[in-house]
């Protein structure tokens, strides 16, 4: 059983994950295989040369790359992100949120936001499908983050180090 998230690592997952252009390059990697490093600017043209440095970086730091192909592939914890993605996109298309028509990554980034609200008054989201679907969104996102995130190890007290 995957436990619940805290509100402050639900509050940092969320906004940590919800960043456009981290969005963009997982997806895209997902989608189209290993990218070369020096194919990003061309690969992701709606993103600038600092959003895809900044982009990488964050990958890096959360574990997402796999950089032992000839390019930018996805870890273990990259493509679990990227079926967590999915799900959330589904969710909010399946439920028009936020819009009826709305692109892949303002899905994403709003239904990450809503997550982190702690309650939900969109009257969109008051039926019970939208609610349940909603609540397996956040088991998923507590499962990535506590398979994929280092979590702080207690001390000989009990307390967080």
């Amino acid at each position: 059983m995957i436990p619940v998230l805290a509100f402050e690592q639900l509050q940092h997952a969320c906004t940590t994950l919800a960043f456009a252009g981290l969005i963009r390059l997982v997806s895209e990697i997902d989608d189209h295989g290993v990218i070369p490093p020096r194919a990003l600017a061309r690969t992701l043209p709606d993103l600038t040369p600092h959003q895809i440095r900044q982009a990488t970086e964050q990958a890096d730091a959360l574990g997402l790359l796999d950089r032992s192909h000839r390019g930018l592939g996805l870890s273990a914890a990259g493509q679990d992100l990227a079926d967590l993605y999915d799900a959330i996109a589904r969710w909010a298309r399946r439920h028009n949120y936020p819009a009826r028509i709305c692109n892949f990554a303002g899905r994403i980034r709003h239904t990450l936001a809503l997550l982190c609200e702690s309650t939900v008054t969109d009257p969109r989201l008051q039926d019970g499908d939208a609610a349940t679907g909603l609540g397996h969104v956040h088991r998923l996102l507590a499962e990535w983050v506590h398979t994929h995130q280092p979590q702080p190890t207690p001390d000989a007290y009990g307390a967080a180090a």
